[in-house]
């Protein structure tokens, strides 16, 4: 039996070693932090994530915790609507789209590797600085809090350790920097009445100016009765740190919506509401030729991490997940287990990543600043066409591996809601 070491215990790194458990391996997941505590804000799981939720055995746990996603609507600076498509199983899906708290979601999968493959199958307080290899083997340097060091062998190394990835950056020095887009993302949480159907994800504004996304992520938040909603704003800042807990205010953003009115939402009253507002520049890294240096193989944000557009960064880090532990099992060769998931999983990701760095469907949205003049407009169809919009929204979902249901026969999957003709009178 392989000796397989993980690197991180996010959510990529345990779903890893859940999905390793399921074909037969035991690993051993290694994380910087001292105590694993639900931290971060909201993640988007597209329907594919679901699906690998479920396979993991996970999926009745994770409905308790997320909430449902029937609706995805866009709409203009002064929230006016573009554009609406169903979500998940309402669209025709076999699998829902579901919406969770980041922090919540890695606790559930923390327990859950605790419960199948043991207590001391995690171990904290380990800080991945480096590795070598000799004689078939890899060799992890690790880090304890109190600064000594320790050192682990395996057979494998898989390296889930994020953005930061120590490992990426041994086996390519040349993408340690990421890639900085010029645009700050301010990442909020609110305790409110649940919006709309309290069931949909909202994408507002002029990119050329702040874009927002709304969305749930958890009913009847710690027995309030009311809804934990999770909002992502973006705009241009002189930011660097690449930091997903550096805490913020709302001022400096909230002018960017005086303008914005819609029929069942304040979003600057929101914003003001917030429980805790985090700053991350939005970046990424460019595409690498290369996931595997021998025995050592990255996956998740620490081989492709994209920016937050679409939801698909984490579900893609989770099917990197299954591959990996399909490979392993599929072959004694080690060398051809980690070779056979890059050849399937590379070029395909980073297609998404290159993707979402053009707004992936979030293009829209500028689509209609541009024809319109960041002016309002008085019938959306005269600016973008439902089937224009159509297309764009068919021909991303396809990319990343969820092709709409019934598109390829020629039916129309997105619509206008009612919300289109309060915003529009």
């Amino acid at each position: 039996m392989l000796d397989i070491a993980i690197i991180g215990a996010g959510p990529c790194g345990l779903t890893t070693a859940l999905r390793l458990h399921q074909q037969g391996f035991r690993p051993t997941v290694y994380e910087a932090v001292p105590e694993l505590k639900p931290l971060g804000v909201g993640i988007d799981t597209k329907i594919y994530g679901t699906r690998e939720i479920d396979e993991v055995g996970l999926l009745d746990e994770f409905r308790k915790i997320s909430v449902n996603a029937k609706h995805s609507i866009f709409f203009n600076e002064y929230g006016q609507e573009i554009y609406a498509e169903l979500c998940g199983t309402y669209m025709g899906y076999l699998h829902e789209q579901r919406f969770v708290h980041r922090g919540t979601l890695q606790m559930l999968l923390y327990r859950t590797v605790l419960e199948r493959l043991g207590e001391d199958s995690v171990v904290l307080g380990a800080r991945c600085t480096g590795y070598s290899q000799a004689d078939g083997k890899v060799t992890a340097n690790l880090l304890r809090p109190d600064g000594s060091t320790f050192q682990v062998t395996a057979d494998v190394l898989i390296a889930t350790d994020g953005i930061k990835s120590a490992v990426r950056t041994q086996m390519h020095p040349e993408s340690a920097s990421p890639a900085y887009s010029g645009i700050t993302m301010f990442r909020g949480t609110t305790i409110m009445e649940p919006y709309a159907d309290g069931q949909t994800i909202l994408h507002i504004g002029n990119p050329h100016k702040s874009s927002l996304i709304v969305y749930p992520i958890a009913n009847d938040f710690e027995g309030t009765g009311k809804t934990l909603v999770n909002w992502v704003c973006e705009a241009v800042r002189d930011e660097s740190v690449e930091d997903w807990n550096q805490t913020g205010g709302v001022e400096e953003i909230l002018p960017y919506w005086d303008n914005c009115k819609l029929p069942f939402l304040d979003v600057q009253e929101m914003m003001r509401n917030a429980r805790e507002v985090y700053l991350m520049p939005l970046i990424d890294h460019n595409p690498l030729d290369s996931w595997v240096d021998g025995h050592v193989v990255l996956a998740g944000d620490a081989a492709h991490a994209m920016y937050p557009r679409g939801g698909n960064g984490w579900c893609q880090a989770i099917v990197d997940s299954r591959v990996i532990a399909e490979k392993l099992a599929s072959t004694d060769d080690i060398d051809a287990a980690l070779t056979a998931y890059q050849d399937e999983r590379l070029e395909v990701v980073n297609r998404i990543v290159m993707a979402n760095r053009g707004e992936g469907y979030e293009v829209i949205r500028r689509m209609v600043a541009d024809r319109t003049g960041g002016e309002p407009f008085s019938n959306v169809d005269d600016v973008l066409p439902l089937a224009e919009a159509d297309a764009v929204f068919s021909k991303y979902h396809a990319l990343v591996g969820q092709p709409r249901p019934g598109h390829e026969a020629g039916e129309a999957t997105g619509f206008r809601t009612e919300y289109a003709l309060v915003a529009g009178a």
